[in-house]
């Protein structure tokens, strides 16, 4: 099955490129890797779920939005490298998880993005990743995502 393929067995599509919110353009591709900006879980240009891990936002919660946000990462991707199929492998992943202080389950909350990736590219979707808990994110958001891809 291509990425295509997979991704409407799962029911979902390729959101619309989320607008820049500041001075940055979404993706830039250099030769044969996509870096991306800092992917939020918007849906429709809106936050569905605002506020800090482990105080506001329980870990599941923040685990769908982490997916919303390997979506929306997808999306920037496909746009400058020609769409999914063209991916070769997502090679870095960092997660960047609003954290209330004593939370210590990032880990948890990158999962989401980290399995959309297996389920969508398979092999290609293998990564490294990091996830790091920060004090506050844009627009109040729980989580925030960015890639960098090799495409061909």
């Amino acid at each position: 099955m291509t990425p295509e393929q997979r991704l409407a067995a799962l029911g979902l599509t390729l959101p619309e490129i989320v607008p820049p919110l500041a001075a940055y353009v979404p993706a830039v591709r250099t030769g044969d890797y996509v870096y991306t900006s800092g992917q939020l879980p918007l849906v429709d240009g809106k936050l569905p779920v605002t506020g800090k891990v482990g105080a506001e936002v329980e870990v599941e919660v923040a685990k769908e939005q982490a997916r919303m946000c390997a979506l929306n990462g997808l999306a920037a991707i496909a746009s400058v490298a020609g769409g999914l199929s063209n991916i070769v492998r997502i090679v870095k992943v960092v997660v960047f998880v609003a954290s209330a202080p004593d939370f210590t389950s990032q880990h948890l909350v990158g999962n989401g993005a980290s399995e959309l990736l297996g389920e969508v590219l398979g092999e290609a979707g293998k990564h490294a990743r990091s996830a790091v808990g920060v004090a506050t994110l844009p627009l109040n958001a729980p989580v925030e995502v960015e890639f960098v891809a090799e495409v061909r």
